[in-house]
């Protein structure tokens, strides 16, 4: 990213932060203004800082729930200068939380940083060349987004204590993303209860931001797991029960029943054991699900005709099923005035000065993977207004932290346009100048964000009054100040009317809100199996949990039961 983003994005952080010198005062513009520029220049100053991070990260090139090199190196920059870390959180190895400060405003500050299988390839090639074949690589461009949030939040951190400005931040990182494997057991955990608004960052090819229902899918991630009995291939196979003729019946029924699915449905699959060798029926065997869908009542539907057609795979084998939920992610819903305070420091910011060599780039990585070259974008992507029709396509667990307070994603470019996704060519560019500069494009949008708010009351209430250039200013609401308008849940468009001329941004939920995990785990007792059903009557149902929607495990996992995803036994239960 260039640097003018990285600034912006830890100005707009800092302004969520102000004014907390002038309680339940607006600061003006002009009060504002030489606070943020002070923020900015500090991100100019760690401007190294931001490139190194993007490229050491880069080479780590962790999978998901394996992130430790990155985690301990991010935190080890974050504990150097001041932030108090909690590692292990929601019981994942990989994940933490690192806060500092105190008192209100509550910014959170996220990423990703896992990266995808087999998709490891050398910076600046514009051809397929891994550094090591077969290796695990940054092919979705996870190794930026940790540099964007660090630089703005240090930044934004020296002006707070050189001003005394009341504050409190918090970062923490997207373990296992592409599993959809943390954010909603943090969500579950409670480690986002006290906290009034997340920023949320994360690569792209442009700089962006939206509102409102996003496009794209919530999912549920399921293993399948059967059991049969061994047997010689050749000599007795009539005295065996083959696990693997139960996982293949499974995906040709899963296969033939996709014609009488909604068309926005997305589901596919790996296997996972498919025995041992050919010689041997096999004993075990397993398949890997995500089934994706645009709300969570057709989640359920497809997740419920799944386990329907396991059962009957093993009906038809003679075999034993059990199964865990891996994952799960609810669909995003952003803040609408987050989003348009955001918008304004993207169009001041705009795209990075891209050179003709970034260009010539581009176009031979898109050359490589059939997309027609067209270089870097030269036009900032539009602040549209939600259609209510919605694209199927991928999922991002950061939806469950969209349904719990104001959130936002910042898409910064530093990355090519027109590539497959989830491929070797998407890491082509990860650690070159246009990785570094579209991440710092990123840091401007992100600091302004967090200077603009004020501290947000008892009630964790804060409304943004709309002034009369249109700009956005923020003030506390406390509780006794609420009237029958600020009572009024979010709309599809991402904000809640409040006063007239005010939008509200609300943290404590008025009815009960979505968020999504497997959130029923057993103790200790063989954890590392995993959440696993029995043959019969298991689902998932959605129930009221405190104050939000949940989705739980019909009855506690048995004794053979574990914890999400096969994680260790140090996963936390409830």
């Amino acid at each position: 990213m260039s640097r003018s983003i990285l600034r912006r994005f830890a100005a707009l952080s800092a302004l969520l932060l102000l004014p907390s010198a002038a309680a339940g005062q607006s600061m003006s513009d002009a009060d504002l203004a030489p606070l943020i520029e002070r923020v900015e220049a500090g991100v100019a100053d760690r401007a190294k800082l931001a490139q190194v991070m993007v490229d050491k990260i880069f080479s780590f090139s962790e999978l998901g729930q394996q992130e430790s090199e990155t985690s301990a190196y991010v935190t080890g920059i974050l504990e150097e200068n001041g932030f108090t870390i909690e590692r292990g959180v929601s019981g994942i190895p990989a994940a933490w939380f690192a806060r500092w400060g105190s008192g209100r405003p509550v910014i959170s500050f996220g990423s990703d940083i896992d990266g995808i299988p087999k998709s490891n390839q050398k910076p600046g090639v514009a051809y397929h060349d891994p550094l090591i074949a077969g290796a695990p690589g940054h092919g979705e461009g996870h190794n930026s987004g940790s540099a964007v949030n660090v630089v703005a939040a240090l930044a934004l951190k020296e002006v707070m204590e050189e001003e005394g400005i009341e504050g409190t931040l918090i970062l923490w990182p997207g373990v296992a993303e592409e599993q959809l494997g943390s954010k909603a057991w943090y969500v579950r955990d409670g480690l986002f209860e006290d906290v009034d608004i997340t920023l949320f960052t994360h690569v792209s090819s442009n700089l962006s931001v939206t509102y409102g229902p996003a496009n794209g899918t919530g999912l549920v991630s399921v293993e399948f797991t059967f059991a049969g009995e061994a047997a010689h291939g050749a000599g007795a196979p009539w005295r065996g029960r083959s696990a693997l003729d139960a996982v293949e019946l499974m995906n040709v029924g899963w296969n033939f029943r996709r014609e009488h699915l909604r068309p926005d449905q997305r589901s596919h699959y790996v296997i996972t054991d498919g025995g041992d060798q050919p010689n041997v029926v096999p004993v075990s065997a397993s398949v890997w699900y995500y089934f994706r869908e645009m709300d969570y009542e057709d989640i359920k539907r497809n997740y419920d005709i799944a386990v329907k057609m396991a059962e009957g795979a093993a009906l038809m084998t003679d075999t034993e099923m059990s199964y865990r939920v891996r994952g799960a992610a609810w669909p995003r819903h952003f803040n609408k005035v987050v989003a348009e305070t955001m918008y304004e420091h993207i169009q001041d910011v705009g795209l990075p000065e891209w050179t003709q060599d970034d260009h010539d780039f581009a176009d031979a990585v898109q050359a490589q993977v059939g997309t027609e070259p067209r270089g870097m974008p030269t036009e900032l992507s539009e602040l549209s207004e939600p259609t209510g029709q919605r694209r199927s396509g991928g999922s991002d667990d950061i939806g469950d932290i969209s349904w719990t307070m104001p959130t936002v994603t910042l898409r910064f470019p530093s990355n090519v346009p027109g590539l497959p996704g989830h491929h070797w060519s998407s890491a082509m560019a990860m650690a070159t100048p246009i990785a570094h500069k579209g991440r710092s494009q990123g840091d401007g949008p992100d600091g302004t964000a967090a200077v603009r708010s004020a501290r947000t009351g008892r009630a964790g209430l804060g409304v943004l009054q709309r002034r009369p250039d249109g700009g956005a200013g923020v003030h506390p609401v406390h509780h006794r100040e609420r009237s029958a308008a600020h009572r009024s849940q979010q709309d599809d468009h991402g904000h809640v009317p409040a006063a007239p001329g005010a939008v509200l941004l609300r943290r404590d939920p008025l009815r009960d809100l979505p968020r999504a995990a497997g959130d029923r785990v057993p103790g200790t007792v063989a954890a590392q199996a995993g959440l696993r059903g029995r043959r019969q009557g298991r689902g998932l149902r959605r129930e009221v949990a405190g104050r939000h929607r949940s989705i739980r495990l019909d009855r506690p996992a048995t004794e053979e039961g574990g914890a999400p995803g096969g994680a260790p036994p140090s996963w936390r239960g409830e």
